[in-house]
């Protein structure tokens, strides 16, 4: 049934119900749920391809910007890495029924602090469909119903994922209701959504900087509203230039459009002269354009055809390009590179590449972001790299949760109290 604003509601309070009953589910139905999901997104393969094929023809119609086409792109690999996820997913501990901590009073009382399910988890999403898969098989096994709105971008895709998802659960004897995909593409449902504080524990938007501000600015529930990442890479006069251009390389170019891909490279000027002529080399063969500030480009404008270097404007540094485009800045030292990324970053994952341990543990200690780097990218601030499974989302904010947020991210806790008759005095 296609949801409206009329009915959303209902069907809401429907996931809510199923969301009582999955609380209480065994670990053992729950994987079986996530095997199934797995099974079924392989089996589907082609229709989901048919699917994401028909929604691309749509976009690439609309004009929608590459990012989007990239991140809405669906190909074999891509279908393997859900149907991965929610198997890596069934192979975690289960979060539920956790005894965080445990203890005796002088009055006789036992107390413990047990892991729960929060209880009805809302994601407002664009463009990526394994959102759909990643989210609803990581609320599946933390006990918690689910709300999905996508965009309308990848509604066909999405739509056909959804039903997968609730096949798969029922068939393992899970209420299909745990999950609710909303199919309609009305911009009023969002709001509706928003103001279901009844209703949704928690909301989760996943997109452009607008949603995410949008989201935060209009939720009665409490809302994760980080995630723009404007993510930098600092070579520091110490750094192993091999090691510092492979991975600011990688940052770059590995997928561009997402994230915790890198868009500001900051370089010690002690190496800038001789480690700027490589990156640029390096990322012109990649066709990524460099945009760099007046001490950069004095050292790279002398350089040949290939390279793709522009003076940076003032707003290039604190942009989230989602492109192959970067920022580059010459530093006089790490003091200066640390007040850059506190200037301009959004707490989002920032990477140091230095041999000088003082250095490296500095810039840990001092810079203020979800993930901190030394002598790695950035791309590894991901929910399945960090051994999660998956992720709902990478927060940047500092409560409840920060970085990506796994099954435990998606919890709470309560108190049981056990005790012979005591009564307070």
């Amino acid at each position: 049934m296609t949801t409206t604003t009329q009915t959303l509601h209902d069907q809401a309070l429907a996931t809510s119900a199923a969301a009582r009953r999955l609380a209480v589910i065994s670990t053992e139905a729950k994987n079986a749920a996530l095997t199934a999901i797995a099974e079924q997104i392989e089996a589907n393969r082609e229709k989901i391809l048919r699917a994401n094929e028909q929604d691309l023809q749509t976009a690439k119609q609309n004009g929608l910007d590459f990012h989007v086409l990239e991140r809405m792109t669906l190909d074999n690999a891509r279908v393997k890495e859900m149907a991965d996820a929610a198997r890596n997913i069934a192979a975690l501990e289960d979060p539920i029924g956790e005894i965080l901590e445990e203890r005796d009073l002088p009055n006789g009382l036992h107390l413990q602090r047990v892991r729960v399910p929060l209880g009805v988890i809302g994601v407002i999403y664009e463009s990526r469909p394994n959102v759909t898969i990643d989210i609803a098989a990581l609320c599946l096994k933390s006990g918690n119903g689910v709300i999905l709105r996508g965009g309308k971008e990848c509604i066909l895709t999405n739509t056909v994922l959804a039903d997968i998802v609730k096949d798969a659960i029922e068939s393992a004897g899970i209420p299909r209701e745990a999950v609710l995909f909303i199919e309609s593409t009305d911009r009023a449902i969002v709001k509706e959504m928003l103001e279901m504080d009844d209703v949704i524990d928690l909301m989760i938007p996943r997109g452009s900087a607008d949603l995410v501000n949008f989201v935060g600015q209009n939720a009665r529930m409490h809302a994760i509203t980080g995630g723009v990442g404007v993510c930098h890479t600092y070579v520091d006069a110490d750094a192993n230039l091999d090691d510092a251009l492979a991975i600011v390389v990688n940052a770059k170019v590995q997928r561009p459009t997402v994230c915790n891909a890198l868009d500001t490279v900051l370089v010690h000027q002690a190496v800038a002269r001789e480690f700027l002529p490589r990156l640029a080399g390096e990322f012109g063969i990649h066709d990524v354009e460099l945009r760099a500030d007046g001490r950069a480009m004095s050292v790279l404008d002398a350089l040949s055809d290939g390279a793709k270097v522009t003076p940076a404007r003032a707003d290039d540094f604190g942009t989230e390009f989602l492109a192959l485009i970067a920022s580059v800045k010459i530093v006089d030292s790490i003091d200066e590179a640390l007040d850059h990324i506190a200037e301009y970053g959004t707490g989002h994952s920032e990477a140091i590449v230095s041999e000088d341990t003082e250095a490296v543990e500095r810039f840990l200690n001092e810079v203020d972001a979800s993930a901190v780097f030394a002598n790695t990218s950035t791309r590894f601030n991901d929910g399945a790299e960090f051994g999660l499974g998956a992720e709902v989302a990478v927060s940047t904010s500092k409560l409840h949760a920060r970085g990506p947020m796994g099954l435990k991210e998606i919890t709470s806790y309560k108190w049981k109290v056990r005790g012979q008759g005591q009564i307070r005095q």
